[in-house]
């Protein structure tokens, strides 16, 4: 979808674009009783005030909002004049207190660390996440405020992680975005913060309609962590998640690459350029910019330069190494420690290798602007770009744009940029070797090589800019409404089970196809125990009976349960999903030969989750395998059920095998074998008038979807669904079938 489209689309769904973010892309500066804007530094500022700036001339949205926490007393704010903004701001003054414990606390004391690999430094306090619950709530009750329907709201990064639910909770129909700019962490790492914590904070994430991280990776991890802690599936990225999809996918962040690349033509940006080098005579620049923080880590890239020039005693004052670090969170203790740690590393490496006229270090802890940061990319021989983790790092990107005449990227292979960046030299932070080979490797690298990687990258980052990933992300939200929109699943009301009823009189031949446990009967604690009463098998008996009804009964169950109970009744039988079937006055046929040697290898696992598991039990099929835990302690019964999940996804890779996460039960059964396919024969050797598909859990969906453009599908109870229909209880299936019999 192009942004012409987008512009179409909007213009009839939404107004006003609404950005929310820990805090305003501005600072207020007063001098003389006169406030004026200064703007804040940071990627995210950056960025988009590059796409506000392009995107004021196709006015697409009539209005956008910026909403963030105010880092000035509100006083201040009543001075200024707002109206030469390209967006309007609407800050949120919250308690000092409050923020100070919801920010400095939970969110860079425990969540920082967490998903940047660090636990060792993560603070786990109660009344850190108690105060960050209600900052974001006061952040949702200020949205509230303002949001009108048809707005997009999008919110910003793991300051907020509870507000897109907060938001769900009182507006239904709101259409939400969310992006995360740091890395969602492995479920390993996830799964330390305590679990009222991380339920909420999925809870949280799941009230979007989208959610964006900057790598497949993260992507990943988070689609885990939904399964692991709520036990929600996904399938293709998208989650069903209640009574809608949401889905999770990919956006990484780009940068304003024109912007940069032409600023190789601003005379102040030369002007710099020519007096680093006139500084640095015949030497080769080696050149890093960072925020002061642990997971920079450069206090490593310190000691993989040292040992470049242990190892390389030749370049000894023909390189140096400009050292750029940004203050940053100087409230907290552990950035303080860092600084402290970094200068002091400075200052053995450039005691121990400087000479009368060269150091080998150029240490700089300030701010830096943008002529000058350009002017130093400009120059950089090389760009020594290595955090120990990073969501995306956008100066790595920044150094490929500014590099036209020459210059090559090494690059950390944790940060998120080195899925785009292929062809820097990447590699791994904490290995001081592998640094030092790479700095060797760089600054002898062919010209021609370097231009050649230089302009596969330029040409990468020119075409997904900024620009291209704002587009990309509204895009794609919209186009998740609309899905949602047309999935919107209708409750059978009256009028409709009406109209149902009288299209099934009307046609001369019905194919009726009918799930089993959940359908027509409710769930039992032992599968034996759900045996059809007299009045169900009766009221099945008179609508097989009838001449141009072809009934079906297509179950999970086994096929000498099903042939038992239903012996006298002329019905097709479909067991363990569609492996065999029997229809009316035939023997069961199976449907293909079925490997089952893969029994034995998973049955021990499985024994050892019923041990772990009191009440639990495992059910052999002749196709199948089925781990019971309907009767274990509702809490433990979840938790067992998802790491026996995790443990069969790694056990049945590359096999032909299934895995099927159903209501209080986990199957394992053969590939290619499922409800859908078996349906759809069926349905194929008979030419019918009427058909309808009732089920109640996620093996329905295959034939949901398998037959969603011939038959009448409704799904039983709560919970999103391919299904046309939906009922609230298996119940009403009896009461329309009794219609039918009628």
């Amino acid at each position: 979808m192009n942004q012409e489209s987008l512009s179409k689309m909007t213009e009839s769904t939404t107004s006003r674009l609404i950005l929310v973010s820990n805090r305003l892309p501005l600072q207020l500066v007063e001098e003389d009783d006169k406030v004026t804007i200064k703007q804040s530094d940071g990627g995210l500022v950056t960025a988009l005030k590059s796409y506000f700036e392009e995107e004021s001339t196709k006015g697409t949205f009539q209005q956008k909002i910026w909403v963030g926490a105010a880092d000035f007393p509100e006083k201040r704010w009543l001075k200024l004049d707002q109206n030469n903004s390209d967006f309007k701001v609407e800050p949120l003054f919250m308690d000092k207190k409050i923020y100070n414990k919801y920010y400095n606390g939970f969110c860079n004391a425990t969540i920082w660390p967490l998903f940047h690999y660090v636990p060792s430094y993560v603070v786990y306090d109660q009344d850190f996440f108690e105060n960050y619950e209600l900052a974001n709530q006061l952040f949702a009750d200020h949205l509230l405020k303002i949001i009108k329907p048809g707005d997009t709201i999008w919110i910003h990064d793991y300051q907020l992680f509870l507000v897109p639910g907060l938001i769900r909770e009182k507006m239904p129909e709101a259409t939400i975005g969310f992006f995360l700019h740091i890395p969602f962490p492995s479920f390993e790492i996830f799964r330390l913060l305590h679990r009222p914590w991380k339920e909420k904070i999925i809870r949280g994430l799941l009230g979007a309609d989208l959610i964006g991280f900057h790598t497949h990776e993260y992507v990943q991890h988070f689609l885990k962590s939904v399964r692991m802690v709520m036990g929600y599936d996904h399938q293709y990225r998208v989650i069903a998640f209640e009574n809608r999809i949401v889905k999770a996918d990919l956006f990484p962040l780009g940068i304003d690459f024109k912007r940069f690349n032409s600023s190789t033509k601003r005379p102040a940006v030369l002007e710099a350029r020519n007096s680093i080098l006139k500084n640095f005579p015949k030497k080769k620049i080696i050149f890093s910019v960072d925020r002061l923080d642990y997971t920079k880590g450069v206090t490593h890239r310190l000691s993989g330069y040292e040992r470049f020039l242990t190892l390389h005693p030749e370049w000894l004052e023909k390189v140096v190494f400009i050292l750029v670090v940004v203050p940053s969170r100087q409230i907290i203790s552990k950035y303080n420690e860092r600084r402290k740690l970094i200068e002091e590393q400075v200052g053995s490496i450039n005691g121990k290798y400087s000479t009368l006229s060269w150091q080998p270090i150029i240490y700089r802890y300030s701010q830096i602007d943008f002529d000058e940061l350009c002017a130093l990319y400009q120059t950089a021989d090389v760009a020594l770009i290595t955090p120990l983790r990073d969501g995306m790092n956008l100066v790595a990107k920044e150094y490929v744009a500014c590099a036209v005449h020459q210059g090559v990227l090494i690059l950390s292979e944790l940060a998120g940029a080195a899925n785009e960046l292929g062809e820097a030299l990447q590699v791994n932070p904490m290995d001081a070797n592998e640094v030092a080979s790479a700095i060797h490797q760089a600054l002898t690298m062919p010209l021609a090589e370097q231009l050649y990687k230089l302009n596969s990258m330029q040409k990468r980052l020119s075409d997904y800019d900024v620009v291209s990933w704002v587009n990309d992300f509204l895009n794609q939200l919209l186009e998740v409404k609309n899905q949602q929109h047309s999935e919107e699943r209708k409750y059978v009301t009256s009028s409709i089970r009406k109209e149902i009823v009288r299209n099934f009189r009307q046609a001369k031949t019905r194919n009726l196809l009918l799930d089993y446990d959940g359908t027509l009967v409710p769930f039992a604690r032992y599968p034996r125990e759900a045996m059809p009463d007299k009045n169900l098998l009766k009221l099945l008996a008179t609508l097989g009976s009838d001449t141009r009804n072809n009934l079906t009964i297509i179950s999970g169950r086994d096929a000498s349960i099903l042939a038992e109970w239903f012996k006298d009744v002329p019905v097709n039988l479909v067991a363990e999903h569609g492996a065999v079937i029997k229809r009316v006055q035939q023997d069961w046929t199976l449907e293909r030969e079925i490997d089952q040697s893969w029994k034995p290898l998973l049955r021990p696992t499985l024994e050892m989750f019923t041990k772990r598991s009191p009440r639990s039990f495992i059910e052999e099929k002749n196709h199948t395998l089925a781990w019971h835990y309907r009767n274990v302690e509702p809490e433990l019964g979840f938790i067992r059920s998802r790491e026996l999940l995790d443990s069969l996804f790694h056990l049945i890779r590359n096999g032909q095998l299934q895995v099927i996460d159903g209501n209080k039960v986990i199957e394992i059964r053969a590939a290619g074998i499922d409800k859908g396919v078996a349906a759809k024969k069926l349905i194929d050797e008979t030419n019918s008038d009427f058909i309808l598909v009732v089920g109640d859990d996620k093996t329905d969906e295959d034939m949901f979807r398998s037959l969603a453009d011939r038959a009448l599908t409704i799904k039983v109870g709560p919970g999103h669904s391919s299904a046309k229909y939906s009922v609230s209880n298996q119940m009403e299936i009896i009461k329309l079938l009794h219609d039918f019999a009628e």
